[in-house]
């Protein structure tokens, strides 16, 4: 059994040692990095990671696209407060908007995890929030959500 900060990684005698079910979200991810990651046909990324001796991990990312001629770059800080089990990931973009995602994972029950995901837009005023929650054990999992979208400021029709 290894056991890091935030999460515990066990062998499972299910299937040779280790479950290798992967979550739905997990599906698709390999030929999506390829994509966002491996291949730039007439655009320009650059990315840069780094981690201070605290623990607070820092990204940061850029796109310009040629064809187009947009831009796009995003700022994002980790930080995490194991004595909690807490995990703070900070988002900031170009298009100003700010997004915090706070998690815990392992506190109420061993497999467990919940997550809250805000992300606040100023310019267009608007609001949004996601609560989940999920729970794994050998080779299955079980997962909640909850959504709510706000918008601020009044709306004109004539």
């Amino acid at each position: 059994m290894v056991e890091c900060c935030l999460g515990r990684v066990e062998t499972s005698p299910l299937v040779g040692g280790i479950c290798n079910t992967p979550t739905y979200g997990d599906l698709g991810k390999a030929a999506k990095d390829d994509f966002n990651k491996g291949y730039g046909f007439g655009s320009v990324k650059v990315r840069l990671r780094t981690k201070s001796c605290r623990g607070v991990e820092f990204s940061t990312s850029g796109h310009a696209y040629a064809d187009t001629q947009k831009a796009s770059g995003n700022l994002e800080t980790k930080y995490k407060v194991c004595s909690y089990g807490l995990a703070f990931t900070q988002k900031w973009n170009i298009d100003d908007t700010l997004g915090t995602e706070i998690a815990s994972q392992n506190k109420l029950a061993e497999g467990s995890k919940r997550t809250l995901d805000t992300v606040f837009a100023p310019n267009p005023g608007k609001k949004s929030g996601k609560l989940k929650a999920s729970y794994k054990w050998d080779c299955h999992e079980v997962g909640l959500g909850f959504e709510r979208e706000a918008y601020c400021g009044f709306e004109e029709s004539i």
